[in-house]
């Protein structure tokens, strides 16, 4: 065999809550360390919801709380130093309910989280790093034709991605007016609008005001908004 890294892709099964068996969907990939014959796993766990610094945060906590060895915690995904015993994964899900965070144990519902991790993602890129439409950055990303991603998370979620992309421009929209106090023209061109005109009309569309309306409202002393993070 060769001395080098050798990877493969594995579907790990467990027993959850003492069920019947289900599968727990998770990307594991085992590499043997240059002559060692030793074999290390790193397993990629799929969390629902994880959407903001503090889900990051409390997930940290948790693992952390649970003694779980852990390599890195991105949007949605934990890379995880080793393998999961069925007691760990029950401990790890009970803990996560209390911020309504899960496991997740399904392929199309991790596909979908995967969805909006790069929605989100896209709004807090830099200016102009989008270079191909968003609808071809989902598929290149994914490694999924647009349309099926389309069905699967309608399917999943009861609306569309589009519908997705649009709220969570538009809280991003309101993140940018309320805690960087950019302008309307600077948020525009951020956020990757045509024009600003079509960002107030979305504006408005979505939340009923006009950002200048919305940042009158957050200035006034009886009003408060808070973004997740």
């Amino acid at each position: 065999m060769h001395t080098g890294m050798s990877f493969s892709i594995c579907l790990l099964k467990s027993i959850l809550h003492g069920r019947k068996e289900q599968q727990l969907f998770i990307r594991c990939t085992v590499f043997t360390l240059f002559g060692s014959g030793k074999f290390l796993i790193n397993m990629n766990v799929y969390i629902k919801n994880m959407v903001c610094l503090r889900c990051k945060m409390a997930v940290q906590s948790i693992l952390e709380a649970l003694d779980i060895d852990y390599v890195s915690i991105e949007l949605g995904i934990v890379k995880l130093a080793g393998e999961l015993s069925p007691e760990q994964q029950r401990k790890l899900n009970k803990a996560l309910s209390h911020y309504e965070l899960e496991l997740m144990d399904n392929k199309k519902m991790i596909l979908v989280e995967r969805i909006k991790t790069l929605i989100i993602d896209t709004f807090r890129s830099s200016p102009g790093e989008m270079r191909l439409k968003f609808s071809e950055h989902l598929s290149k990303s994914l490694g999924y034709d647009y349309t099926y991603l389309a069905n699967v998370f309608s399917e999943t979620e009861g609306s569309t991605i589009e519908r997705f992309y649009i709220l969570t421009r538009t809280e991003r929209v309101k993140e940018l007016i309320v805690y960087e106090a950019l302008s309307i023209k600077e948020i525009a061109y951020q956020l990757n609008f045509s024009s600003v005109s079509h960002l107030c009309l979305q504006f408005k569309k979505v939340t009923g005001q006009t950002p200048s309306m919305f940042k009158k409202l957050c200035d006034s002393q009886d009003y408060v908004w808070r973004t997740c993070e």
